[in-house]
């Protein structure tokens, strides 16, 4: 009888699962993930620089700090979800407003240095709509607008299957709202930005007289008068620059991430009883508002990750 030897007697080892790799980089924060192909987040870290001060170098070390996440996986790629504009194609993230060290910087040759795998870079708005469609509220539907609240403002938009705005292309958070507002950071007056962030909120609250504890949840928590009368301007201004993607796209479901979280019942109402009052026209889906069940700003995560799959 021939013997078989006993390697030749196992079956082959299943292939390993696949793995994705996903990077946020905003204003003062890098996050890196790994993730599976169903969107659950296996490993994460960040860091965080000085967005005003930082060099390119400290740009590199922040991101050297984070890289490390993915040693050990074997991902399929990495996305990268940017904040400012991005040119995708490069691999460059051309200009953040608030971040003079990011102007130029070639963020894609950087990590896959890092790393040793193959990066994509898009602008976070156009990312942060790819997670929900791939593993968010979206999925199934053919239209619908992702939103972020917070220090990082903007909002995505899949109309009839496809992300609208070009590669690298806005969030919306320099739409004008107001003619006469406040100057931007990019210059301009009156954007939504300055209005619907948290810089707006916490100055809005210190004016109010209402302390030092100004964050969202802090208002909210409050239940008096005041503190509910700054939460429900927040709240509009937030859907100033929603009522524009209504009258334009009427994507009938926006799914709001980030701060917005925090708002609560009455927050999420206020935002969705302004949008059903601007539905122009007979037949329109009514809009509806959902709060994204991820952790706060995995959105971006989840898009990075949606990045990788659509180009597998």
């Amino acid at each position: 009888m021939r013997l078989v030897p006993e390697a030749a007697q196992r079956p082959p080892a299943p292939p390993a699962p696949r793995r994705l790799g996903a990077v946020e980089l905003v204003p003062g924060r890098i996050g890196a993930a790994v993730l599976s192909t169903a969107g659950q987040v296996l490993d994460r870290t960040e860091s965080r620089y000085d967005a005003a001060g930082a060099t390119p170098a400290d740009i590199d070390r922040a991101l050297a700090q984070v890289a490390g996440v993915f040693a050990g996986h074997e991902v399929q790629g990495i996305g990268v979800a940017a904040a400012g504009l991005v040119d995708p194609l490069a691999g460059l993230i051309l200009e953040v407003n608030d971040v003079p060290a990011l102007h130029g910087y070639p963020v894609t040759e950087r990590l896959a240095a890092l790393t040793g795998t193959g990066v994509r870079v898009e602008h976070r708005a156009r990312l942060q709509v790819l997670g929900d469609r791939w593993f968010g509220a979206g999925r199934g539907r053919r239209t619908f607008a992702s939103v972020s609240t917070g220090e990082v403002l903007g909002v995505g938009v899949l109309y009839d299957g496809e992300v609208l705005a070009p590669p690298g292309g806005r969030s919306g958070a320099h739409m004008t709202v107001s003619a006469s507002g406040e100057r931007c950071t990019c210059g301009n007056r009156g954007c939504w930005k300055t209005l619907a962030t948290t810089g707006w909120l916490r100055a809005r609250a210190h004016a109010a007289g209402l302390g030092e504890e100004t964050s969202l949840a802090a208002l909210v928590r409050r239940d008096d008068a005041l503190a509910g009368q700054v939460v429900e301007e927040y709240a509009h201004n937030l859907a100033l620059g929603l009522v524009n993607v209504q009258q334009l796209f009427a994507p009938g479901l926006f799914i709001l991430h980030g701060e917005a979280r925090e708002g609560g019942e009455r927050f999420r109402t206020v935002v969705e009883e302004r949008l059903r009052d601007a539905v122009a026209f007979a037949g329109a889906e009514l809009p509806r508002v959902l709060v994204g069940a991820a952790a706060v700003d995995d959105v971006a995560l989840l898009g990075g990750a949606g990045l990788v799959l659509s180009h597998l």
